[in-house]
This record gives structure tokens, C-alpha cells and sequence, in this order.
């Protein structure tokens, strides 16, 4: 049975997700509280966080940072904070998922499944082409043996690429597979964390080593 952690401190929301996840047959943890939750997170270790970013104690950007620095759990943000760069500002920061407050029960749960799968089939392997290295499972990338730092976001973003090396991935595939979700209007936000990627790992972006992009489509990871 999966565990789930809800940090949440509105009692009517953290209620409702308690009753739906359990009757869906996952095992409940809750708290109200950021400091708390991180403490029971070290000691209940859960299969996927629910974390809301408006917390009493501390802000939620501080709870996700404190999990991260220990575990790459699935967190998925559920908060009233619907601005687009509080989304990318979150994701960024290692969210896997972002919910906006009011949301929809069934689409959560399908967002739950989707954290859980990933969490089920991380990529152990090392990866090496051309003077890239990815090594999957310490999280680390090297260009020409020199240490390249990716943001948790960009990471899972190279790692997908790689996954289907020599294909065309579309925005929307790529959306769905690292969000969840498909939402036209952060095609933008897409764009601008491939940039960044390739700013760190292309030497020259003009004749590009490693990623194409196929206009108007999405992206390819050169085969």
C-alpha cells in the first residue's frame, strides 16, 4: 500500500483528501503544520507529498527545499498560489506537480498515480554520448568529465529526451510526461527550461550536439 503525505492546513481540504485517498486504498499521513510534516517525513518516509505552500509555520518553498536536500519523493504542490511564475518558481525548485486550489478530486488522484509510476520506474543507468555523461541514479551530469549543474526540473527534462533518444517528443508529451498534465499556455515555460539546458550542455546552440528542436512540434535528443 502507498503512503501518502499530506502537509495541509486548511482542515476541510486536508479532511476531503484524507477520505478520498484512503477510500482509493492509500495510507494516510497528515499534518498542519511545515515543520512538523518535515519530521514526519523523515520518519514515515512517504511514497508521494501533497504539500500546500500557505503553511502557518513556515512557508511551503522551505519544506519543499528541506526534502529535497534528502529525497527525490514525488512532491505535488496544491496551493491558492495560481501565478504562472510561482508554478515555475516551485517546479523549478523540485515540485514534480502543481494544483491549483479549487481543484478537482479525480484529477488529483490521476496526478497521485502518475507521481507513483515515475517513482516506480526511475532510470538506474548510466547514460554517455559524445562527452555527456548522465548518471540517473546519483542525479549528476558531466560534459567532457566536468560536473554540469541542472536544476531537478531540467534534470528530469534531459533524462526524457535521452529516455527516447532519436525521437521526436512533442510539447505536450513532454508536458504530460514530466507535469502530468498538458496545458497549452505553458508551452512557454517549456521553452524556457530547454534553453537553460541548453545553455549549460551545448557549446555552440547554433550547431547543437545533443538536442534539436523541430519546429512547431517539440524536441528530438540527437541519435
Amino acid at each position: 500500500m502507498s503512503k501518502i503525505l499530506i502537509i495541509e492546513d486548511d482542515k476541510v481540504i486536508a479532511k476531503f483528501l484524507k477520505m478520498a485517498l484512503e477510500t482509493n486504498h492509500y495510507e494516510v499521513i497528515d499534518t498542519s503544520e511545515g515543520l512538523l510534516g518535515i519530521d514526519r517525513f523523515k520518519n514515515e518516509r512517504p511514497d508521494v507529498v501533497l504539500l500546500d505552500l500557505g503553511l502557518p509555520d513556515i512557508d511551503g518553498m522551505d519544506v519543499l527545499s528541506h526534502i529535497r536536500l534528502d529525497s527525490q519523493v514525488p512532491i505535488i504542490i496544491i496551493s491558492a498560489r495560481g501565478r504562472e511564475q510561482e508554478k515555475v518558481t516551485a517546479l523549478d525548485a523540485g515540485a514534480d506537480d502543481y494544483v491549483t486550489k479549487p481543484f478537482n478530486i479525480s484529477e488529483l488522484l490521476a496526478r497521485v498515480r502518475v507521481a507513483l509510476r515515475k517513482r516506480n520506474s526511475v532510470l538506474v543507468e548510466v547514460f554517455e554520448y559524445r562527452g555527456l555523461k548522465v548518471d540517473f541514479n546519483r542525479h549528476q551530469v558531466f560534459l567532457q568529465e566536468e560536473e554540469i549543474h541542472l536544476t531537478p526540473i531540467e534534470f528530469k527534462l534531459l533524462s526524457l529526451l535521452i529516455e527516447y533518444q532519436g525521437k521526436v517528443l512533442t510539447h505536450s508529451f513532454i508536458q504530460s510526461k514530466i507535469w502530468g498534465y498538458d496545458t497549452v499556455d505553458d508551452y512557454q515555460s517549456l521553452r524556457v527550461f530547454m534553453a537553460s539546458i541548453r545553455k549549460k550542455i551545448e557549446q555552440d546552440s547554433k550547431n547543437p550536439h545533443y538536442i534539436l528542436t523541430e519546429l512547431g512540434v517539440g524536441y528530438r535528443f540527437i541519435d
